[in-house]
């Protein structure tokens, strides 16, 4: 297959530290996303071998699974950290813009619609989001073949850390209802049920379809183009970041979700533990936490 991925990159240490991207140190924000290319290219690019030692030789390795990958950063004016990022610049290519930074995410959109005709997928994805999945394409290829092109799955976002009491912690759980009411009604839709790997895995319309990211098929990339509020630069879904990862994803798709029981069947790691340093504090802690949240 040919996945292109499209990757907003936004740094500006003047801008008061709300979002990693607006904090004063930039080396948490070049790790992410020097951890977020590298992986793409570990787990779906064609540098993979397997060492013979008796015959002392390098051999292809994952053949069935490799593909043929193009990483494009999308940037506004100065504000980006690619003069200092640790990768050879063949692994990704620049696309500059001078957009206003809340709109960069509507850039990419508009970079993957100008060239999705040539790929099999076409992705979004936030630059401090982490893939560890090397099977998470074949995932999105089963769940294609089995469902409608107006069926789409998103990945659960999660973060993780050594210390306290949860190791790992989901971050996109439900929200409530109305937040999404306009744009969508998941009511009355069973999920879809599916066994993998002597498990069973359910995946739910989801209350909270924001991943920070989505992964498209040609066929869904055409779909989303072709509606009518394609780049429309609608930011009414809880603000304009938010907005230009999932609004566009959620007018057009009806989005699925792994649930609760199972997320793990297809996840992507946010960099940091902003969300987890809540536990305890603004987010409840669990007396049964000792066993697992309930």
């Amino acid at each position: 297959m040919r996945i292109l991925f499209c990757i907003p990159h936004y740094f500006n240490p003047e801008g008061g530290g709300r979002h990693g991207s607006l904090k004063r140190d930039p080396r948490p924000r070049l790790e992410a996303l020097e951890a977020c290319i590298g992986a793409l290219h570990q787990l779906f690019g064609r540098g993979q071998g397997m060492i013979d030692i008796h015959h002392r030789r390098l051999l292809a390795a994952n053949r069935t699974m490799v593909h043929d990958i193009d990483i494009v950063l999308c940037t506004t004016g100065d504000h980006h950290l690619l003069a200092h990022l640790p990768l050879p610049p063949h692994l990704f290519a620049h696309h500059a813009t001078a957009c206003e930074p809340l709109r960069l995410g509507f850039e990419c959109q508009a970079v993957l619609r100008d060239a999705f005709e040539r790929y099999d997928y076409c992705c979004y994805l936030e630059d401090d989001l982490v893939l560890h999945d090397p099977w998470f394409f074949a995932k999105l290829a089963w769940f294609n073949a089995q469902s409608e092109p107006v069926n789409v799955l998103l990945p659960n976002r999660y973060e993780v850390a050594n210390r306290g009491p949860i190791h790992k912690v989901y971050v996109d759980g439900d929200l409530a209802p109305r937040v999404t009411a306009p744009w969508q009604n998941i009511e009355g839709q069973p999920p879809i049920v599916c066994q993998s790997l002597g498990a069973t895995v359910h995946l739910e319309r989801t209350l909270n379809p924001h991943s920070g990211c989505s992964f498209l098929s040609r066929e869904q990339m055409r779909r989303w183009v072709n509606a009518p509020h394609f780049l429309d630069g609608d930011t009414s879904f809880v603000g304009p970041l938010e907005s230009a990862a999932t609004l566009g994803i959620l007018k057009t798709f009806n989005v699925y979700k792994p649930g609760r029981d199972t997320p793990s069947f297809l996840e992507v790691q946010h960099s940091g533990t902003a969300f987890l340093d809540l536990v305890g504090r603004q987010v409840h802690l669990s007396v049964k936490s000792a066993g697992g949240p309930p």
